[in-house]
Formats: C-alpha cells, structure tokens, sequence
C-alpha cells in the first residue's frame, strides 16, 4: 500500500490526500490553476523549460500544477512511478503503445475495441511501421499463440463502449 508521511494510508485518504504537499502558507486543498502561460525570470530560463532540459511550468495545454497533482495522485493509487494524464481514452492508447514500440515492433489486440482505436491500430500504428494483430477477446488461444516471440503489448478493453 503507497505510504505518506511514514505511514500506510487507505485508497481513500490517497483519493483526498495524495499528490499535492501543501508548503507553509500554502492552500491545505489543491487550487484550481486557470492560468495558461507562467512567469519567467528570463527568455533563457523559457528556452531551457521548452526544450525540457529544466523542469517547470510553461504552457497549461503540456503541464500545469493542478494537472501535475493529479498525475502524482494517480501515480499513488496506482503504487507507480509516474502518471500522465491525456485528453480522451484515444490519446492514452496512443502513448501506451507509442511509449514502449517503435517502427518493426508488434502488438496483439482485441478486435473488439473502439473503432477510433482500431483505426488508430490498423492504419495509424502500420504507417508508423508498428504491426498489430487482432484477435477474438473471446478465444484465449488465439492470445495464447502470440505470447512467445517479440510481442510488446496487448490490448483489449474492459467494457465496450455505448
């Protein structure tokens, strides 16, 4: 279980708690940053954060406090390392696959997903040089036939969507 502050903490205290580490003066609860740009000592400093060779905030649309917070909460309950937050379900399933493969990789999915994903999968990934195959959810044996070999990743959805 993911630990604050010496101590074992439920998910949820982690859903109240997690994320942001309120400094003296500080808001005890999260703000909401509304701000789409932030303050810079010099164009340098603005150089060296847009290159992401310092960290900070410098555009709301690629990173901002609040999201930042969630992402560490997220990370939390999930007892990992990092989290990103992306825009849609489409976004996430593009850096999932993107994160881990690259041209003459191979990915296993499930047939029945999205249709954006499949697309996404078929079309998008083949141009990017990424190969995947699909297979029936509901025959493990077709998995199964993929689980030796340089297979990177597979995909399937929880729950189909309306």
């Amino acid at each position: 279980m993911p630990r604050m502050m010496n101590q074992e903490l439920r998910p949820e205290t982690l859903c109240v708690q997690a994320g942001w580490a309120p400094k003296k003066g500080e808001p005890r609860v999260l703000p909401i940053y509304q701000s789409t740009t932030f303050k810079y000592e010099t164009s340098e400093q603005m150089a060296k954060l847009f290159d992401l060779e310092e960290a900070g905030f410098f555009y709301t649309r690629l990173q901002n406090p609040t999201n930042e917070a969630v992402a560490r909460k997220i990370a939390e309950l999930e007892d990992g390392v990092a989290a990103i937050l992306t825009s849609s379900g489409q976004a996430a399933s593009f850096f999932a696959v993107f994160n881990i493969c690259e041209a003459g990789d191979h990915i296993v999915s499930a047939s029945a997903i999205y249709g954006g994903t499949y697309n996404l999968f078929a079309v998008t990934f083949r141009k990017m040089g990424i190969e995947v195959t699909f297979v029936d959810q509901d025959a493990p044996a077709q998995y199964e036939s993929f689980l030796c070999g340089d297979y990177f990743q597979s995909h399937a959805l929880r729950a189909g969507y309306p």
